[in-house]
């Protein structure tokens, strides 16, 4: 492949505006310019209009009509942030046996209920795990299926309190979840009622 020629190549740092071939206008900086694959990525405002974020985007420019350089960047790029390392693979880790505590739930035929309150659980509490169908929290406190604050069992104490607690929160707001649609169903058929009368 020969080398980039002038205007095929972007410069870190520097401000573009590209036009997809779905008619999506996307404005960004440059973050990274890989020329074989022609992929392009841009840190563009934050889409959740939180000032202190922005979204990153890769652009493959195989999909790009139009591509506008605003502002290039002649000065030399700011050296990049260094990366955690062992902190990243922490993360990769943890997230690796969720998901693999997430299979073992389904293969094990734990139903929904139970996975959901399984999930609200370790939101809270990262020390929770399965054993077969139970769910088991700080190797102190057993929830066994139908996963009600009746089932909760283990050693009284504060540890138990508390998960009969969020077991009892996560019914309540499924409950809450649950009676928002009916409601709103039941106005809108007031409404239509009172429409057609």
């Amino acid at each position: 492949m020969a080398a980039p020629g002038p205007g095929e190549y972007f410069s870190v740092g520097s401000q573009v505006s590209c036009l997809t071939c779905l008619g999506q206008r996307l404005q960004g900086e440059v973050v990274a310019f890989d020329y074989p694959s022609k992929m392009l990525t841009l840190k563009c405002a934050p889409s959740s209009g939180k000032p202190n974020l922005s979204d990153v985007v890769l652009v493959n420019l195989a999909y790009v009509s139009e591509v506008d350089i605003i502002s290039d960047r002649a000065e030399t790029p700011p050296p990049l942030a260094s990366l955690n390392f062992s902190k990243l693979v922490n993360r990769a880790r943890a997230e690796k046996e969720d998901k693999l505590s997430q299979a073992y739930a389904i293969s094990a035929g734990v139903s929904v209920e139970g996975q959901q309150l399984f999930q609200t659980i370790h939101k809270t509490i990262k020390d929770c795990k399965w054993q077969e169908k139970n769910i088991i929290v700080m190797d102190d406190v057993v929830i066994s299926p139908p996963y009600q604050v009746d089932n909760c069992k283990g050693k009284e104490g504060s540890a138990l309190s508390h998960v009969r607690k969020i077991v009892e929160k996560h019914f309540r707001d499924v409950e809450s979840q649950k009676s928002v649609p009916h409601s709103q169903q039941a106005q809108q058929t007031q409404k239509d009622s009172a429409l057609s009368s």
